[in-house]
């Protein structure tokens, strides 16, 4: 470890952040760095435990006592080949992720946990500013051709992985520009596009080609791409949002998050976008959902200068720590408050949307809600709600954002024309570990496979499923192993 006593002597610290007034006033990133000594000081804390639990707790399995050993002794050249050698986007992860690492860190038994993802920002940044971070394809090629459908976080992973192996790759993205979620789903203030811009350019250098506003099974035949590639990998993500079908729904006024992220995302970049304006200024708003997608409506509300921000979560309010039901290293469902939750916002459990009600014109005007208790098992998890007595009332609105996570991708186009089989929650089937679907040829990865999840899980199933499909290819795979053992040892 870097100071034998380093988690006694320093407590855990966080980059100070813009005061709320300045923030909200426009979309930049405001989560300041570590000085010098304070970044030596956080990865001091690390105890380079025996059984290291931040490893499995991370999906990718990064590293990490022996990255924040390098980050105390400086040498930033091997902080960045450690870290890279798991992760191919730190500097996504190093922003967005919840970092269940950190939920699984021994130190977090009885101490604050070590501040691993803040680490994790530091070291790619650092990198980037030394120009360590560099093409990795070789010079000598398979002459093997692969597609990936989608340029989200999983999309990216499997591509770049790919390309490591020495496979000519393209990717084929709907939309105008490369990064599906991170570009158009996560608000700038949180990841600014430049961020994105700067690994999709490190990536055409290793020769990924990106094929944008080229939708599979609408623009390009399905068939064709399988038929024209060694391989191809599904990573299209989990598209189709849940719905709220309750009556009112039809009133104007009443829109999905991400319709409403992405047209601000593009606002930002000046990116012209078709339809009406979705906007939440001078609005009395109202979020149903409560995680972080609800989370960042909340964050674009404010900054659009929303009269007022409520946010519902049908569930009941979680503790602020763990409980004999959470225990350590497993990650807790507690209590989060977000940055944007800082900025302004009323937070509501246990409440439940009835009805949307609506003006003569057909605008939303109010909602009626009730509230709700919940049944609990013996684990403590909920089982079935039911309505309060008399706690009918409307409450006024004139904008809805609906939160409320996503169901399964988009069947209509490549999934139908391709074939593949669904699972019982209707994702693209492909059994974990080996990411292969019914149709020859063809690989699924991240949340078109697993479902709705994290970012870092998507990079994660991008890419394993990216060295399941070089093992296809080669008869053997010169990927790294997700164990994290075997992926040290190729570090040195």
């Amino acid at each position: 470890m870097g100071k034998a006593t380093g988690f006694k002597e320093f407590g855990r610290e966080l980059p100070e952040k813009a005061p709320v007034a300045e923030r909200v006033k426009n979309y930049n990133e405001f989560v300041h760095l570590y000085t010098d000594e304070k970044l030596n000081q956080q990865s001091a804390r690390c105890m380079n435990c025996g059984i290291p639990f931040c490893h499995s707790g991370c999906p990718l399995g990064n590293i990490i006592p022996e990255f924040n050993d390098a980050v105390y002794r400086k040498n930033w050249e091997e902080a960045y080949h450690i870290l890279s050698s798991t992760n191919n986007f730190p500097e996504f992860t190093g922003r967005i992720c919840p970092a269940p690492c950190e939920s699984a860190c021994v130190l977090g038994i009885n101490k604050p946990a070590v501040a691993i993802e803040e680490i994790e920002k530091h070291i790619i940044e650092i990198a980037y500013s030394k120009n360590l971070v560099k093409p990795v394809a070789p010079l000598i090629k398979t002459g093997k051709k692969v597609a990936v459908v989608g340029s989200g976080p999983a999309g990216l992973a499997a591509a770049a992985q790919l390309s490591k192996a020495g496979h000519a790759v393209t990717v084929y993205e709907r939309d105008d520009r490369p990064g599906g979620l991170l570009r158009y789903g996560i608000p700038d203030f949180k990841l600014e596009k430049w961020v994105v811009e700067r690994r999709i350019e490190i990536m055409q250098k290793d020769g990924v080609v990106f094929k944008c506003n080229t939708e599979v099974g609408k623009d390009i035949a399905a068939d064709e791409i399988v038929r024209t590639n060694d391989a191809v990998v599904l990573a299209g993500g989990s598209t189709i949002p849940r719905n709220l079908p309750i009556p009112g729904r039809e009133l104007k006024g009443i829109h999905f998050a991400m319709d409403f992220l992405k047209q601000q995302n593009k606002r930002v970049s000046d990116i012209e976008f078709d339809g009406e304006d979705i906007l939440a200024t001078g609005k009395d708003v109202v979020v149903i959902g409560g995680g972080d997608t609800g989370s960042d409506c909340v964050g674009t509300s404010n900054r659009q200068g929303a009269n007022s921000i409520k946010q519902f979560e049908v569930m009941m309010q979680p503790p602020e720590q763990r409980t004999t039901h959470m225990p350590w290293p497993t990650y807790p469902m507690i209590l989060k408050t977000t940055s944007s939750h800082e900025e302004g916002v009323d937070r509501f459990w246990g409440i439940n949307t009835e009805e949307f009600l609506g003006d003569k014109d057909g605008n939303l005007r109010a909602i009626r809600v009730t509230d709700v208790t919940w049944e609990l098992d013996v684990m403590n998890r909920p089982i079935k709600f039911q309505k309060v007595e008399g706690s009918e009332r409307e409450i006024a609105c004139q904008r809805v954002f609906l939160a409320m996570g996503f169901l399964f991708p988009q069947h209509e186009g490549m999934v139908e024309s391709m074939g593949v089989a669904l699972d019982d929650r209707k994702n693209v089937k492909a059994k974990e570990g080996l990411y292969r679907t019914n149709v020859s040829k063809v690989f699924a990865a991240g949340d078109m496979r697993r479902g709705q999840s994290l970012v870092v899980w998507a990079i994660s199933e991008g890419r394993e499923a990216a060295r399941k499909v070089d093992e296809f290819l080669m008869g053997r795979s010169v990927l790294e192993s997700k164990d994290a053992v075997n992926q040290f040892e190729q570090c040195f």
